[in-house]
């Protein structure tokens, strides 16, 4: 019995691909495969995790914040008010049509000030003094 040239040439490139699956773990490597899943599933938890520690609940408008000369006249107003350092201004999703501009006071209390379209002080919140280093 004696095999055809033909049927020899198109054996060869199956037999090297084969070949290659094996050496590359092309193969059914389940062990592999399981834990990449794994792996991949922590680090999306992870991530998950990551965005939560943002202040910002599951379902929470996100508060764009201040820019330009809206960000400037209200900082400046809130500031006047309560004089420290400004963490963060943003327009305020919880009283909308309102600014809120956070300040780190002097004695490391924190406050959030709302101000209204026209840069009164409406009201505040007060903030929990932040930990130090020391965890203290």
């Amino acid at each position: 019995m004696s095999v055809s040239p033909r049927r020899a040439l198109l054996a060869a490139p199956a037999a090297v691909l084969m070949f290659a699956l094996v050496a590359c773990g092309g193969g059914s490597d389940s062990e592999s495969s399981k834990a990449a899943d794994t792996q991949q599933s922590e680090q999306s938890a992870g991530d998950a995790q990551a965005a939560g520690k943002g202040g910002e609940e599951a379902g929470e408008e996100k508060e764009t914040p201040l820019t330009g000369e809206i960000k400037q006249k209200a900082e400046a107003a809130a500031l006047a008010k309560y004089p420290g350092t400004v963490l963060k201004s943003e327009n305020d999703t919880e009283k909308p049509g309102m600014y809120a501009v956070e300040i780190k006071k002097s004695d490391g209390t924190t406050v959030e000030v709302y101000l209204d379209k026209s840069y009164t002080v409406s009201g505040t919140k007060q903030e929990a003094a932040e930990e130090t280093e020391n965890g203290g």
